[in-house]
């Protein structure tokens, strides 16, 4: 599954439905249920219906499976993939947030940005 910004930009990928990585190869969260987390335990948004969504319920990043949602614009070429870091321990998580009403708006958080919260 690649998750693309708000221009279309690939900008990370899961390929085991459970941690996610930017292209360079590093670690940046996981899904955990419907919300995704970074691995030292903070809720970074949640994912339902193929969109990444920011804790404020606007779109963070598209994948190819989303519906509703924004308007998706043309998807650029996914570039390669840098080698894997080590998979950080996780450290205990926030409790989860209640899930926001959805906006059909775009996050200011739509790239890297997103992980680094």
């Amino acid at each position: 599954m690649i998750f693309y910004n708000n221009q279309g930009n690939p900008v990370a990928y899961c390929e085991d439905e459970e941690r996610i990585y930017l292209f360079s190869g590093q670690i940046v969260g996981y899904f955990y249920k419907d919300a995704i987390y970074a691995y030292n335990g903070h809720q970074l948004g949640w994912f339902g219906d193929g969109w990444v969504r920011d804790l404020k319920g606007n779109c963070v990043f598209f994948t190819d499976k989303s519906h509703g949602g924004m308007a998706r614009p043309a998807r650029s070429p996914i570039p390669a993939r840098g080698a894997r870091s080590p998979i950080p321990p996780r450290s205990p998580i926030e409790p989860m947030r209640a899930r926001p009403a959805l906006r059909l708006s775009w996050s200011e958080l739509s790239n890297e940005k997103f992980f680094m919260q």
